[in-house]
């Protein structure tokens, strides 16, 4: 696919939530995790590629120390749904035994990838594990996760912008947006 940047707008079929929204919410989670982290350093863990643009947000929204890591994590591929299979492709390069961790993740669709990766980092002893997600997508849940900061509720529609994709792109639409079904042909 190889659309023309300059007309991402008009793959989209309705913005959700503007730039505006999106930083109010980011600064919302910040101040949020600074007042429940105060005297320790979290290790902020970015599940890429879709948190990227938030993560880096979201910790200059907080106000205590903190460290980041990155993993990657597939069960989408090229598709518009999880598949339920879960494949770490990137693995931390910070030890977490005994360590605050929070994961940062873009959206809680399934709850499969997610679920799967508490459990594997679980096995590595952290002092505590809590989910920051920007997105929630609760009409999709599939398993029970318990999100501790959790920033937008999102309709069951195939959305963009702000990190998330559609086979690679649209990452750097600045907004959130559902993406026209003709684009991706459902």
């Amino acid at each position: 696919m190889n659309r023309d940047p300059i007309c991402m707008k008009n793959d989209m079929l309705k913005t959700l939530y503007s730039k505006q929204d999106l930083e109010t919410t980011v600064a919302r989670l910040g101040r949020e995790i600074t007042e429940d982290y105060r005297g320790k350093t979290p290790v902020m863990v970015a599940v890429l590629r879709g948190a990227f643009i938030f993560m880096a947000d979201l910790v200059r929204a907080i106000d205590i120390p903190c460290t980041v890591d990155f993993m990657v994590v597939s069960s989408y591929g090229k598709g518009t749904t999880s598949s339920g299979s879960v494949k770490i492709i990137k693995d931390l390069d910070t030890n977490i035994e005994g360590k605050d961790v929070i994961i940062v993740e873009d959206i809680l669709d399934s709850g499969i990838t997610l679920s799967n990766l508490i459990r594997v980092l679980n096995q590595r002893h952290p002092a505590s594990i809590r989910i920051c997600t920007l997105f929630d997508k609760p009409a999709r849940h599939k398993v029970d996760i318990k999100v501790d900061y959790n920033g937008l509720e999102v309709p069951d529609e195939f959305i963009v912008g702000y990190g998330l994709d559609y086979a690679e792109i649209y990452r750097n639409y600045p907004e959130i947006a559902v993406l026209k079904p003709e684009v991706y042909g459902d």
